[in-house]
């Protein structure tokens, strides 16, 4: 099954004629993200898995030189590290 960070293949192309996906999010929504034009999509996990069709990449084999849109798990930063020093209860 898919995990977050996994590349994947949909059904169909998106608009811009490229069929490769990041998952974004999982839930009883999940989030996928465009490698093509960076567009991202949320959709019920129901209707996500009829569109699903194939793993390209597992999170742990990709190499972010190859993804350009990949985000790297550990430069995901919290709001309280955005903020680092500023007092936002003055």
């Amino acid at each position: 099954m898919y995990n977050l960070g996994d590349i994947i293949m949909m059904k169909k192309p998106h608009a811009c004629q490229n069929n490769r996906w990041e998952v974004l999010r999982l839930g009883a929504d999940i989030k996928i993200r465009c490698l093509g034009c960076g567009h991202q999509i949320m959709m019920a996990r129901a209707e996500f898995n009829k569109k699903y069709k194939k793993i390209i990449t597992q999170q742990n084999e990709v190499h972010r030189d190859q993804e350009t849109f990949y985000i790297d798990p550990r430069n995901i930063k919290s709001p309280n590290q955005l903020q680092q020093g500023v007092n936002l209860w003055h």
